[in-house]
């Protein structure tokens, strides 16, 4: 990692940064931090990020660890100096970037547990009169509501200058606190630092899956909005199916609840054989066997703004099935890139049974066409013409 925190820009160039989660920190937000933070510097921009030396209190984090294992970005430069819940941290941090006096920052939004300490931030910076704001709301409304949610919201919309939203439901809940700041909606960039597709029998060597299965592929951290229960439901119905008998779930990604009603639910409708579970994290190094080895990405969700897995499988040119809830029906054209299916056990069948009697060949062509929408430089040139 670059430890100068003085780099001069280029004369015209924009200093950056970016307040969000990065490395040491894991996850689809820090990933996306870092490759915007690349995509900033490939259009001749200079861009750092500020980062969390606390994000969530171990109380508050549902997983096993917040902290990758993985060696840091060496061309990034990355300060882990904001403590989500420390008041003194904020006026510190924000201070400092007062000081720092950038051209813009970029902060990311997720979640009103984050709104007292990114919007105190965010007004100390602003009393210098220079820097401008930009925030990419991945959520406005959490999937999970909570009390004080929209008085949060509502904290921090004051000192940012304006909104990029990655679904028209952001964009709509954003317009419910805010009628009058600009905003974009900006299709979610592919994520294309995993790596390159590699053959399928070699990722399924690599998992030690059969070469000869049908795989689905449900990816991504395991929480009640995603569906996955209604998935296994599907998959119980789909065991009556003569056509389908090699069809297996492959599940990979880690529980951010209880696994155990997970587990029951599985004894109960008797699938532990249609189920290949890897129900821990997935390393970065990691993700491209698993994507590689699907022939189908399910995303059976009740609820949803954009989805981090839906690039992820344009990127390594897996068609989806996705369920008709929030901006997901907008990403995945159906029939084309993928199908679309209300969210229930027995429509995520029919579009299951559906998926493999047209094949991949009929998908691949649409969706080789679709992903080229998907640039970072479009993300960049969005946030820069505010």
């Amino acid at each position: 990692m670059r430890s100068s925190e003085s780099d001069s820009a280029n004369p015209g160039k924009k200093n950056i940064v970016i307040i969000g989660p990065a490395h040491p920190l894991r996850g689809g937000l820090a990933t996306f931090d870092e490759r915007l933070a690349r995509a900033f510097t490939e259009a001749g921009h200079q861009a750092s990020i500020y980062s969390f030396s606390l994000q969530y209190p171990p109380l508050l984090f549902p997983g096993t660890t917040q902290y990758s294992d993985e060696p840091a970005p060496t061309d990034i430069n990355i300060y882990p100096v904001i403590n989500s819940i420390n008041p003194l941290n904020w006026l510190k941090t924000g201070n400092r970037l007062k000081k720092l006096a950038p051209d813009l920052i970029v902060v990311r939004y997720w979640l009103p547990f984050m709104a007292p300490c990114l919007g105190t931030i965010l007004r100390r910076v602003k009393k210098n009169g220079k820097t401008k704001v930009v925030c990419i709301a991945d959520n406005i409304t959490p999937h999970e509501k909570r009390p004080g949610d929209r008085a949060f919201t509502q904290y921090l919309i004051p000192p940012v200058d304006a909104f990029i939203t990655m679904s028209e439901k952001v964009m709509a809940d954003l317009r419910t606190f805010n009628t009058e700041k600009p905003a974009k909606r900006v299709t979610h960039p592919l994520y294309d630092n995993f790596g390159e597709k590699i053959p399928k029998p070699d990722a399924r060597h690599k998992l030690g899956i059969d070469p000869n299965l049908r795989i689905m592929l449900f990816f991504g951290f395991i929480r009640k909005y995603k569906g996955l229960d209604v998935l296994f439901h599907a998959l119980k119905i789909l065991k009556g199916n003569p056509q389908l008998e090699n069809l297996k779930l492959l599940v990979a990604g880690e529980y951010y609840e209880d696994a155990k009603p997970y587990e029951e639910l599985i004894q109960r409708l008797g699938i532990t054989d249609r189920l290949i579970m890897k129900t821990g994290f997935i390393p970065n190094n990691e993700v491209k066997f698993f994507l590689s080895a699907a022939d189908l990405v399910v995303q059976p969700y009740r609820n949803a703004t954009q989805s981090g897995v839906t690039p992820l499988a344009y990127h390594f040119e897996i068609p989806m099935l996705v369920t008709n809830v929030g901006g997901l029906p907008q990403l995945v054209p159906d029939e084309k890139v993928g199908l679309v299916a209300e969210p229930t056990p027995e429509d995520l069948a029919q579009k299951i049974t559906r998926y493999f009697s047209l094949g991949e060949a009929h998908f691949l062509p649409h969706l080789r066409i679709e992903k080229k929408k998907y640039s970072w430089s479009s993300l960049v040139d969005a946030i820069l013409s505010f």
